[in-house]
């Protein structure tokens, strides 16, 4: 089988490897779709680590950073009775760094990172994995009473942001809001469902925690101070911090009072996999929009460089093209 291998910052190469055998407890599948993880592929194309400590080496885990795939079953462990043949699957977690990874024509999961679907085009489900992490948020949020019928802001108009609009408005949010730079990405989330959307300007909505105009809930898919403390200074209730955070925050006194939350990220779990497939299935979340560009994975490299230059918000790979 193909497999891409980073053998060196900026050197992606697509080789001949043996076909895996999935062990007791492990699913192998046909990959039939595997989407892009913007800031992880460009973090790995350019030699720089994507969570803060994480230690990053070269040659680089054969298939990562691969991780959102769907595809069928091909064969199945001894211990798996959940999975057979045939079986159209999709991974809802990544199986971490020193695994091979997905960017791969065929790949092994433990069968408790898989979840059967629908016979489903690869765009409509591949990013699975993302939309779990997004429902983590969520499952946090609603626990607080911080999401149905609440005035909702949405930073970053990424893909996680462009997910997060549409489950703030599944479940329950009596308006959406949403901030980016990008007029692109600004038209999209209005497409997605967003009933307005800005720069994220001081003359977009003025500053103020108790204004008309201020935000109950947010969720920063950025993970940048001044994206972060730019729905700090309007937020009356809850700043939720989905985007990786590599600095400081400052919380003073504006956010001290009134019940304010700023809350951090929670744990990857199943059961919220299961919750962010079922809303797919139902059409309240639509991944399909958030692939702009289907390539053959042999186009890796061409395809990272539409990421690096924001014509692509997301690239979903054919290993097979």
């Amino acid at each position: 089988m193909k497999i891409l291998h980073y053998e060196a910052p900026g050197n992606p190469v697509w080789k001949d490897v043996p076909t895996p055998e999935p062990e007791a407890n492990q699913v192998l599948i046909k990959v039939l779709g595997i989407s892009t993880c913007p800031h992880w592929d460009l973090h790995i194309m350019d030699g720089e680590e994507m969570l803060p400590g994480l230690a990053l080496t070269y040659p680089y885990t054969p298939g990562q950073p691969g991780h959102e795939a769907m595809g069928e079953v091909v064969k199945v462990g001894a211990d798996v009775t959940d999975f057979e043949p045939g079986m159209r699957v999709a991974a809802w977690r990544d199986q971490g760094q020193n695994r091979t990874g997905a960017y791969a024509q065929y790949a092994v999961f433990d069968a408790d990172s898989l979840l059967q679907t629908p016979t489903l085009v690869p765009e409509r489900i591949a990013s699975l994995e993302l939309a779990m992490c997004i429902q983590v948020s969520f499952d946090r949020l609603i626990k607080m009473d911080a999401v149905k019928n609440k005035r909702f802001g949405v930073g970053g108009l990424g893909p996680a942001g462009l997910i997060a609009i549409q489950m703030a408005r599944a479940y329950g949010a009596s308006e959406v809001i949403a901030f980016d730079p990008l007029a692109e990405r600004r038209e999209m989330a209005e497409m997605l469902g967003a009933d307005h959307v800005h720069a994220p300007t001081p003359e977009a909505l003025p500053e103020g925690r108790f204004t008309d105009q201020a935000l109950d809930t947010t969720l920063d898919c950025t993970g940048l101070k001044v994206s972060i403390e730019y729905l700090m200074a309007r937020t009356r209730e809850t700043v939720s911090i989905f985007g990786v955070l590599r600095e400081e925050i400052a919380f003073g006194p504006k956010n001290w009072n009134r019940n304010f939350t700023l809350m951090g990220y929670g744990m990857h779990n199943k059961e919220a996999a299961q919750r962010a497939l079922d809303l797919i299935i139902k059409g309240d979340v639509n991944l399909s929009p958030l692939i702009t560009h289907s390539l053959p994975l042999t186009q890796y490299k061409e395809g990272v460089e539409l990421l690096r230059k924001k014509e692509a918000i997301k690239i979903c790979f054919d290993p097979w093209g």
